[in-house]
């Protein structure tokens, strides 16, 4: 059944390695399947992939700049879509949860301030069809 193209893997700079791959394996539900000193894979059990690299403590991320600025992630359900919630209250990094048009979104920040964003359901089962007010917020 062809799906069309559709994200295979993220790349995602940051600062401190082991602080991110802490919290991107507790937030996201994912292993580490491969790492070295400086990168490391994480994979969910569905196949999603996530491959940070350290790029040490004086690296930025300027908002607003031209690239990638966050990635949105579906939950597994709404049980996983509120342990998700609960992670980034623990981490003190969650900044608001909301619902629009039948989806809820979590959204917070990583340990470099880096955007995260998790919502429920995703756009497989209600997909967007006007571009979200969040992209004009800064």
């Amino acid at each position: 059944m062809a799906h069309g193209t559709r994200i295979g893997s993220a790349v995602m700079f940051v600062q401190r390695l082991d602080r991110s791959v802490s919290f991107y394996t507790e937030l996201l539900a994912m292993q580490v399947a491969d790492q070295s000193p400086t990168a490391a894979l994480l994979v969910s059990p569905a196949g999603t992939q996530l491959i940070l690299r350290a790029m040490g403590g004086g690296a930025g991320h300027p908002l607003g700049g031209v690239g990638l600025q966050y990635v949105i992630w579906t939950a597994d359900g709404k049980e996983d879509f509120e342990r998700c919630e609960r992670v980034l209250k623990a981490h003190s990094a969650h900044r608001n949860t909301r619902s629009s048009g039948g989806v809820m979104a979590v959204e917070g920040h990583d340990p470099d301030d880096t955007v995260v964003m998790i919502t429920y359901p995703g756009p497989d089962e209600i997909p967007a069809h006007e571009l979200p007010v969040r992209i004009y917020g800064w």
